[in-house]
């Protein structure tokens, strides 16, 4: 057999492999990765790759650790929602670092943690002053929650005394230029209204709509797939080719 060939059946076999794998492990793999998860996902794409490229061994020896490793993840995660002393001691436990605006310095040690880090995860919640701090909460995935002081935290409706509508998840109808019939079902909907709707502002083809949804007031969300936008904003410091050629004509 061809080394490529070869090479390819070995890289089939691998990628439905890691996909069984993955998808017994569930999305907390993905959404609430903890340094122990992250390690498995290395093992496990090493042993994928080892599956795929060492052609002088038996790829059947490398899909049975690969199986094994995941067998016994999906293990350790169950004995983790079972047990809680388990769950402690293979996820880890959330550490408080900030306590009424002061860092807590021990703490801080015991998790390897430096005020640089502190500080950059602050400002990814908005937060750029400590003092701000009510409490902050170091979680064992790595991110950090942060209580800010009530003093510096946003009014909210209800602290205004605003009544408000209840607001659901929107239902998708509509995705690249196909109508989900099951989202039209269960807003007891049908085409013939999605038509109307979809006329009224001025579309004619449900083929030109990119992404339409429904929110729980029912206001219908269009997005086309040729969008007409007369100016673009742009962040880049590029010069628009329209000014560009201008430059060049002028010069």
């Amino acid at each position: 057999m061809s080394p490529y060939v070869e090479i390819f059946l070995r890289s089939i076999g691998a990628f439905i492999l890691i996909l069984l794998v993955t998808r017994l492990l569930g999305k907390s793999q993905v959404n609430q990765l903890t340094v122990a998860d992250f390690i498995n996902a290395i093992v496990i794409g090493a042993i994928a790759g080892s599956l795929v490229v060492e052609l002088g061994e038996s790829g059947y020896y490398y899909a049975f650790g690969l199986l094994v490793f995941g067998l016994l993840t999906i293990g350790a995660e169950y004995i983790a929602l079972k047990y809680r002393p388990a769950r402690k001691l293979l996820e880890g436990e959330p550490t408080v670092v900030i306590h009424n605006g002061k860092i807590l310095e021990d703490n801080m040690k015991k998790l390897l943690y430096n005020t640089d880090n502190l500080t950059m995860q602050l400002r990814e919640q908005g937060i750029f002053n400590i003092a701000d701090v009510e409490f902050a909460v170091a979680e064992p995935n790595g991110s950090l929650s942060v209580l800010p002081k009530a003093d510096k935290l946003p009014p909210t409706a209800s602290d205004m005394n605003i009544p408000v509508s209840y607001q659901g998840i929107p239902s998708e109808l509509i995705q690249d230029g196909k109508i989900i019939e099951q989202n039209l079902l269960q807003n007891n909907l049908d085409e013939e209204w999605l038509f109307r709707e979809l006329e009224k502002q001025g579309i004619t083809a449900v083929s030109d709509v990119n992404f339409a949804s429904l929110d729980s007031d029912g206001n219908l969300y269009v997005d086309l797939k040729r969008d007409k936008i007369d100016h673009l904003t742009d962040p880049t410091d590029k010069v628009p080719k329209q000014k560009r050629r201008k430059h060049r004509m002028d010069g």
